[in-house]
């Protein structure tokens, strides 16, 4: 019977992983090992004196490990990860002076003591004045904006003119009309906006409305538009016609006073102006609560587009002008944005003189001044970090100055002659303006003087502008293609165009002088014998 007994195995001895985190001194080789016999064994198996050749006879072990607070930050071994906790940069001078004794081996991101930059050094860096020149440019610019200002200077008086209606119509709950003209840029929507935050508390019971009429498509739409802000989107269901009707029995029942404020009120030009009287006359219907706000640019709007309104002395809204601004008011808005910020002011006095004196003699639109002001600025922040680029590149540092670079007149100067120079040539010669634009703007020329109107339609224009080219025989362009010529021009900012649904009733009109496109033109033989000739010979 076989024997069943557990044989004994013999068991090899394998040598241990040393391991230089474990151990905690230098390990000793034995120096008695068994003799091995037969073939050499491989490096990885040697034991003892045998593995000699691979293994050093003391192996340096890492010290005991610390706490981190008690450590100042060192470099570590490749894969172990980095503390970026307190950094040597900023450590008082004491505790630099202690790191020094402490810690003979230093790092190459160790800051010696003596070698941290002086702090007059770090006040007159570059980077410093670069970054504080650039904010305050940055700081110019942005009073210089357009927005609505935190107060308004030079409208006084139609501030007063306007808290008054507002307090006598709708704190006195008193229905009326009031109509708003006057240039573009003279602060008639900033003043109105101004005075109806002032009042919030006191106009608070009764229901605001803001409307600006360039958002709409088409006039009628404004029923509709006032409807859901009255009442909420949706909320009042009838068909577009009956709209004036349901709105005037709504305004004309119990409630709180309206108050409808129209901006850009002339975009709401019709067929037989239908629109316009009808919002006209809500204010004066029995039992009405509306108060009516309307602005717009044209001065004579109830006289030439509303005679009705004559018929009828309670139907007239009370008028106020705003004017265009002169130049000492200009001179004052400016400066008062300008001090907002602090410091020296960064344009010269002489200039904002200059674009103030410009800007009112073409149109005292203050807007404008301000955007040729922050233009300026622009192109003085441009210089300013293309100098600053190239002093950096260079190898002899030149002192830098310690303020910004000041807007001169030469700066005002390029930035007007850019908004209001010769629109009609340009630059690089007369070939930059296309025949086709010439001959558009001379048909457009004739009509004007024909019909003696300030605007005309694309229909018309058209018509016009085909008899001439025929005349010439020249092919002219379809009625989308003058569309387009029609829109390169008022990109070039000689006409204006007013959109309406049907593009052959789109109204257009000349935005400049007409001395100055009969200059420009008769440059030009073929335009000079068009216009010599006149529209009827055509």
């Amino acid at each position: 019977m076989p024997n069943t007994k557990a044989r004994v195995q013999a068991t090899i001895d394998f040598p241990r992983r040393k391991s230089h985190r474990n151990c905690k001194a230098p390990p000793t080789i034995s120096k008695e090992s068994p003799s091995r016999k037969g073939p050499p064994l491989s490096p990885r198996k040697r034991i003892g004196d045998e593995n000699l050749c691979n293994i050093a006879p003391y192996l340096q072990c890492s010290p005991s490990k610390q706490k981190k607070e008690n450590q100042p930050v060192l470099s570590t071994p490749r894969g172990r990860k980095l503390e970026f906790g307190l950094s040597p940069l900023k450590r008082s001078p004491g505790e630099l002076d202690v790191l020094a004794d402490k810690s003979p081996e230093r790092t190459p991101f160790s800051v010696r003591k003596g070698d941290e930059t002086p702090r007059s050094m770090a006040k007159c860096s570059p980077v410093g004045l670069h970054k504080k020149k650039d904010l305050w440019y940055q700081q110019t610019k942005q009073v210089l904006n357009t927005a609505i200002p935190d107060r308004i200077l030079a409208r006084e008086v139609e501030s007063k003119a306007v808290a008054h209606f507002l307090l006598n119509h709708v704190c006195g709950e008193k229905p009326g009309s009031l109509y708003i003209s006057g240039a573009p840029g003279t602060g008639k929507t900033a003043c109105l906006n101004r005075i109806l935050t002032d009042l919030k508390e006191k106009l608070g019971a009764s229901a605001s409305i803001f409307i600006n009429c360039m958002s709409l498509r088409n006039s009628q739409t404004i029923f509709r538009t006032i409807a859901d802000e009255l009442f909420g989107k949706g909320k009042l269901k009838c068909m577009g016609k009956d709209f004036p009707k349901r709105l005037a029995r709504k305004l004309t029942c119990q409630g709180p006073m309206v108050l409808l404020v129209l901006d850009e009120m002339d975009q709401l030009d019709s067929k037989a102006q239908d629109v316009l009287y009808t919002i006209f006359e809500w204010p004066h219907l029995t039992d009405s609560r509306l108060v009516l706000i309307g602005i717009a640019n044209l001065l004579d709007l109830t006289d030439r587009i509303l005679p009705r309104l004559h018929a009828r002395p309670t139907c007239k809204p009370q008028l106020l002008n705003f004017a265009p601004y002169t130049r000492d008011q200009i001179v004052a808005i400016v400066q008062d944005r300008l001090s907002r910020v602090p410091g020296e002011s960064v344009l010269e006095s002489a200039a904002v003189q200059f674009c103030a004196r410009k800007v009112s003699s073409v149109s005292g639109d203050v807007r404008k001044a301000l955007d040729v002001c922050r233009r300026a600025v622009e192109i003085v922040e441009s210089d300013a970090r293309s100098r600053a680029t190239v002093k950096s590149k260079s190898p002899v540092k030149a002192p830098c100055s310690p303020g910004p670079k000041k807007v001169g007149l030469p700066h005002i100067s390029q930035v007007i002659s850019e908004v209001y120079g010769d629109r009609m040539t340009s630059h690089s010669g007369s070939e930059c303006f296309p025949l086709q634009q010439k001959l558009l703007v001379c048909s457009l020329l004739l009509l004007l003087r024909s019909s003696k109107v300030k605007e005309v339609t694309l229909g018309k224009l058209h018509d016009a502008y085909s008899k001439v080219c025929r005349s010439q025989q020249m092919s002219g362009a379809d009625q989308s293609e003058c569309l387009s010529l029609c829109s390169l021009l008022e990109s070039r900012g000689i006409v204006w165009l007013k959109q309406s649904k049907e593009a052959r009733l789109t109204k257009v009109g000349l935005k400049i002088e007409e001395e100055d496109v009969e200059h420009a033109l008769h440059d030009q033989a073929l335009t000079g014998i068009i216009l010599q000739k006149g529209l009827q010979c055509f």
